[in-house]
């Protein structure tokens, strides 16, 4: 599926969280795009048990918007790449988890996949800022977790950002804080695209006594525009054998251990 396709199918299912209902002709007017399109992208969320077709337009499955990011186009597509390797990444960020620990987790594909993993662990608290993290937890008994408050801001989003969640987060010293980026650079750090977000992922940092980033190997040498931490500031990076040795190289020499898995 092309990503303008994606594009379209996640703005059907924002309408519909919004309003429930909607047909055809309103979609097409709504989205600029041609009736066949349209009827060929509700076939497809159909398909994944996210609409039910009816007379002339659509309306929205009632599991679509309880179950954890099911709804978020953009989510499939972005925890679709690099699935083994992520997979990997959250199983060895898992092993590092020992009973009693109090465990940040920011939001993410990787980080998600790290929370399934810590779904039947006895005794241990999980803070994060992902809403979608939360949901994955929330049926956990031995696990508890401390969701912050905060704001969605923009469409598709799981993060939570703004006062409410830094003035939660000032209430917790994590033992080791489990960060997903969107780039990590030897020289620069780790980096995110949204301001808000990094802001919040700054005080996560400053209240982590460990600071681990899980990123895979495409996310190397990459730099977003807004800043988490410096080098210094990063324990330790866990990545997939994609890393290129040079890359590794600089992260050791920056004083970040690296972890290939």
């Amino acid at each position: 599926m092309s990503s303008k396709t994606d594009q379209r199918a996640n703005e059907i299912l924002h309408l519909l969280l919004r309003g429930g209902k909607t047909s055809v002709n309103d979609l097409t007017e709504a989205l600029s795009a041609s009736p066949a399109s349209i009827r060929r992208d509700l076939a497809r969320l159909e398909e994944r048990g996210l609409v039910h077709r009816v007379h002339g337009g659509a309306m929205l499955s009632s599991g679509a918007i309880y179950e954890p990011f099911r709804f978020d186009a953009s989510f499939h597509v972005r925890e679709g790449r690099f699935t083994v390797e992520k997979q990997r990444i959250a199983r060895a960020a898992a092993e590092l988890v020992q009973e009693r620990d109090m465990v940040g987790i920011s939001a993410g594909t990787t980080t998600t996949l790290l929370a399934k993993q810590l779904q039947h662990r006895r005794n241990i608290h999980v803070v994060t800022n992902a809403v979608n993290i939360g949901m994955e937890l929330s049926s956990a008994a031995s696990v508890h977790t401390t969701l912050t408050g905060g704001a969605m801001r923009w469409a598709g989003a799981f993060s939570l950002v703004g006062p409410a969640a830094i003035e939660t987060l000032n209430m917790f010293v994590m033992d080791r804080l489990f960060l997903g980026v969107t780039g990590v650079h030897p020289q620069r750090g780790a980096t995110m695209i949204e301001p808000d977000e990094a802001a919040v992922l700054r005080v996560m940092v400053k209240q982590a006594r460990e600071v681990i980033v899980l990123a895979d190997s495409s996310k190397m040498g990459m730099v977003s525009p807004s800043m988490i931490c410096t080098p210094r500031e990063i324990d330790l990076l866990i990545t997939d054998t994609g890393i290129d040795p040079g890359t590794a190289a600089a992260f050791e020499a920056a004083g970040v251990r690296v972890t290939t898995v």
